[in-house]
């Protein structure tokens, strides 16, 4: 029986990939300083590379050539069916792999310079307008729910508020501190992917229903224990909450609004989207979403094109 266990806990590929592959998966949390997501990520993106390469006989990462990283992004679509987007992110985690063994001197090439993303057609992103989103938000309130204490609506609330004025992704939300906040100001600093910190205006509203929440709701989530860890949003049990939970928070309050399909990166979309068709400069949208490549942000574009088209052919005396 022992020996039955240590057998299945060996990794189906060799020793040596075995090892390139920890020291890499190090390298991304140490150095890189990657959030915890985009490592599992990176993990199984990088055990579909070393089960094709360990099928087609590789032991070593000096053995890959580039026919093999090429049959295996192939065998994503071939196979495995894969959409655009997928491969081109297991595309993204070879190429970074491959400079790491170029520089690591585990390969004498760039095995990603063989490899063409595929083209992707982007989905638009989700959007709600302005007022769908003023009635998601609104329907965090007393008669939402009346009978809990402390009055988990106002956390709710100064959730959804913030979400939409700072554009939050749902990670950032459980990770926000409360010395993040600087409600005088109306800013809160966010730390997003790869623990990069930028600041953000929050507005009136968030800054008012966040201080509400401070003051009427959060004490009474607190711990004796400090489970809190200076976390601004707290569980019933003290704790922060976490990312599944900002998930059904949204979605609670999105049914009770009459909306469908709206989960936690709708907020962060439209907050995008309003601020472009309101005029805000792509630049300032990208810091605010802490984008590294304004490429990234100019998905939004698109969105506010669309909006320009309406406007023209329904103002344009010759449109």
């Amino acid at each position: 029986m022992p020996a039955a266990k240590l057998q299945t806990d060996a990794p189906p590929w060799s020793l040596e990939l075995d090892r390139a592959r920890g020291d890499f998966m190090i390298y991304l949390r140490i150095e890189c300083g990657l959030a915890k997501s985009s490592l599992e990520a990176y993990a199984r993106d990088l055990r579909d590379l070393l089960l094709d390469l360990t099928t087609a006989r590789i032991e070593s990462p000096a053995e890959i050539r580039p026919s093999h990283v090429l049959e295996h992004v192939a065998s994503l679509s071939r196979d495995r069916k894969l959409a655009s987007a997928s491969v081109a992110r297991h595309i993204a985690t070879i190429r970074v792999f491959s400079r790491w063994l170029l520089a690591r001197g585990l390969n004498d090439q760039d095995l990603g310079d063989h490899i063409d993303t595929p083209k992707l057609w982007r989905n638009l992103p989700d959007v709600v307008s302005p007022s769908q989103m003023r009635r998601l938000v609104e329907s965090a309130n007393e008669s939402a729910r009346a009978q809990t204490h402390p009055p988990l609506w106002l956390r709710d609330r100064a959730m959804l508020e913030l979400m939409y004025a700072s554009g939050l992704r749902a990670s950032e939300v459980g990770n926000a501190l409360t010395s993040d906040l600087n409600l005088k100001q109306k800013t809160i600093r966010i730390t997003g992917k790869g623990m990069k910190t930028r600041q953000t205006p929050m507005g009136d509203h968030a800054s008012n229903w966040l201080s509400r929440y401070l003051k009427q709701c959060r004490p009474k989530l607190l711990h004796p224990e400090g489970l809190d860890r200076g976390c601004v949003f707290l569980s019933r049990t003290g704790r922060p909450l976490e990312r599944v939970a900002v998930w059904q928070i949204v979605r609670r309050y999105a049914n009770l609004a009459g909306l469908k399909k709206v989960h936690p990166h709708t907020l962060r979309h439209s907050f995008a989207t309003h601020l472009l068709i309101g005029g805000v400069n792509l630049r300032i949208v990208q810091q605010l979403l802490g984008h590294s490549d304004i490429s990234t942000t100019e998905i939004y574009t698109h969105i506010d094109r669309e909006h320009l088209q309406e406007v023209h052919a329904s103002c344009h005396p010759r449109a």
